[in-house]
């Protein structure tokens, strides 16, 4: 008797906004008007992940779907975030990674409600998250100098967790498999001014132009016991890395759904070779 075939798993069509190829953007989160975006919009196929959790891993795919319940209250209580969700993440990325050290930072809780804020919105784009200076600047900012320069010796890895606080009904997350991303797609980014602080210096990153070979993930209905731990960067060139990741409008969603509420933190981990 033959085993029954493997359910397919459920895949939509929706809009990717990728950038035109070969042009730098400058992205003003607090004030996108202000932001240069040439868009090239593309219809792409987006798998369902949840039937594939085991075999889309970060050492192939550059990304997991996580279980985790989280004991913050309110993600929108900046003190709370830092007091139970920073050592909360830190231990996921050293578990995720097998890092010896970790460090948190760059906590966003968004909402695509219309009330919100320019810089709580979701971002719509392709991109990745940041370059290897303003990790190095990051991890210098966070540790200071003399510790920063002993453990960027080691390899390091930039890697984003992001987890809904409500279950997400519209404009959920996608992640382009980095297995299947070029250094080709990568176009140069400058993000300038933070939420709270347009003084903020400049960071820098990618946003990926279209590639007909990426492969696009998402979790329909995805719920705040369900993480998203993607990586970004890692100082080991041949490892599967550029994790392109956007909020898209899913077809799918009720006409009267709720605002989408989540939380994205990035972390850079520290491992022995």
């Amino acid at each position: 008797m033959t085993a029954a075939p493997a359910p397919v798993p459920h895949s939509i069509k929706a809009v990717i906004r990728y950038v035109v190829k070969g042009e730098k953007t400058l992205f003003y989160p607090a004030d996108r008007d202000k932001s240069y975006w040439p868009a090239d919009d593309h219809d792409m196929l987006l798998t369902d992940m949840r039937p594939l959790r085991q075999q889309l891993t970060v050492e192939r795919n550059g990304f997991t779907l996580l279980q985790h319940v989280t004991a913050v209250k309110n993600f929108f209580d900046a003190a709370e975030v830092e007091r139970v969700f920073f050592p909360e993440v830190i231990a996921l990325a050293k578990q995720v990674n097998h890092a010896v050290h970790a460090i948190a930072f760059g906590p966003v809780p968004r909402s695509d409600d219309p009330a919100s804020a320019q810089g709580r919105l979701p971002a719509f784009g392709a991109h990745v998250d940041y370059g290897r200076a303003t990790i190095e600047e990051q991890v210098r900012r966070t540790l200071g100098a003399e510790a920063a320069a002993y453990w960027l010796q080691k390899r390091f890895v930039l890697m984003n967790f992001w987890r809904p606080i409500t279950t997400v009904y519209r404009t959920p997350l996608a992640l382009c498999d980095a297995s299947t991303v070029a250094p080709d797609d990568l176009n140069d980014s400058e993000i300038r001014g933070g939420l709270d602080d347009p003084t903020r210096p400049p960071l820098f990153g990618f946003n990926l132009s279209y590639n007909p070979q990426h492969r696009w993930y998402y979790v329909p209905r995805m719920r705040p016991d369900e993480v998203f731990a993607f990586k970004l960067f890692d100082s080991d060139a041949d490892r599967p890395q550029w994790t392109g990741h956007t909020a898209f409008a899913d077809p799918e969603s009720p006409p009267d759904a709720p605002p989408r509420q989540s939380m994205e933190i990035r972390t850079v981990s520290f491992i022995d070779q």
